[in-house]
């Protein structure tokens, strides 16, 4: 009895960030594919292992064709066509059984692919699902509407597994528009059984699941560090704005948006982590909606852009450099805001600051500067 399984890597989905569909995008090393098909590749039972890819990407079709025990297919217009191709790929080859699962689900472990394997036994199909143990809410416009009894409910999960030829006929008579294969095969009549899910069996989709995937896998944290700095000069005023929070001064800061130099050096920082360049990438001077702009809308769009690529910031460290006005009174209020705008903990804001010694152009109070360090985490 020969065991298949159909790997499917033809989606183009870019939620996950990072310019690339996910199945190609680097974790813990290597791409999320490969992880997925080394866990089929090696797991006992799995005689054949087939893969889905899109047509237009090239280097892996020529870098996968070249692999011994590989089958390649080209991914269709839907999920319901790549698996049509899929197992169109593997006629002739004497499959029994097939397992069909998402590249994406790089932490499926051996022990549920055995379960899916021996359901396949005694039922025409089998699939892992865990029981929804959290309670379910209706919503709309952010206000909850109403409840949804669980008891009975399961978190779909692949692979998912089936006698060959049951699912090519499955298939072949379903419209389309189907969430899984589980939903093609009972349209056709076919029962599936549940068989235990995996809580770490996670299918990446947002960029944070990298970080959780890379966990499980093993993969060491990632860090990043970045460096900041800003300097503004003085001019007329009667108060400076520096990490978010005015005080009052006989002058003011010069420059094309609310001058925070503080704001835009770790604001800076973080950019540099990402190797993102700097402030003026991302909002020119050149662009007039940006004059006058409060700080926050860099330092907020900063933070996005590095939760977006899957990073956390572990914490900030800002020293301002000026005679006056004193910090001190200040610094609690400046961390509690940058850490508002950021949506991390005020214990990892540092603000603090330093004098010149009355040398150079902040000893000579002509205006003010700030450096600041990030560190970026991931895993």
């Amino acid at each position: 009895m020969t065991t298949a399984a159909l790997i499917l890597a033809a989606g183009r989905g870019f939620r996950a960030g990072g310019g690339l569909p996910k199945q190609w995008r680097l974790l813990a090393g290597r791409r999320v594919a490969d992880w997925t098909l080394e866990r089929f590749m090696q797991a006992p039972g799995i005689d054949l292992v087939a893969l889905v890819l899109s047509p237009g990407d090239r280097a892996p079709w020529e870098e996968y064709a070249s692999r011994p025990g590989l089958i390649l297919a080209k991914g269709g217009a839907d999920r319901a066509a790549s698996v049509r191709s899929g197992l169109a790929a593997l006629a002739g080859h004497g499959v029994d059984k097939v397992l069909i699962h998402d590249a994406a689900r790089p932490c499926v472990r051996a022990e549920t692919i055995a379960a899916v394997i021996a359901a396949l036994d005694d039922h025409p199909g089998a699939a892992p699902g865990l029981a929804v143990t959290d309670a379910l809410w209706t919503g709309e416009g952010g206000i909850v509407t109403g409840t949804r009894d669980r008891s009975r409910l399961f978190a779909a999960q692949t692979p998912q597994g089936f006698r060959y030829a049951d699912i090519i006929a499955a298939h072949a008579a379903h419209p389309g528009g189907a969430a899984d294969d589980v939903e093609v095969a009972r349209a056709a009549g076919l029962d599936v059984a549940i068989v235990p899910g995996d809580p770490d069996n996670i299918k990446i989709t947002r960029p944070e699941d990298f970080a959780r995937a890379e966990r499980l896998l093993g993969g060491a944290p990632m860090v990043r560090l970045g460096n900041g700095f800003d300097v503004h000069r003085f001019g007329p005023g009667d108060h400076v704005t520096l990490c978010g929070v005015k005080i009052p001064h006989e002058r003011g800061l010069q420059g094309h948006s609310d001058a925070d130099a503080g704001m835009h050096a770790v604001t800076d920082a973080i950019y540099g982590a990402l190797a993102e360049g700097d402030i003026g990438r991302h909002f020119p001077p050149s662009d007039p909606q940006w004059k006058g702009a409060a700080s926050e809308v860099f330092l907020r769009h900063a933070a996005d852009l590095a939760r977006d690529a899957g990073w956390r910031i572990a914490n900030v460290d800002c020293t301002l450099i000026c005679e006056r006005p004193k910090i001190g009174p200040h610094s609690d209020r400046m961390r509690a805001e940058m850490a508002r705008i950021m949506g991390i903990g005020l214990d990892a804001v540092s603000v603090k600051a330093t004098t010149s010694e009355r040398l150079g152009f902040a000893g000579r109070e002509e205006g003010i500067a700030a450096m600041a360090t990030a560190t970026l985490v991931r895993g």
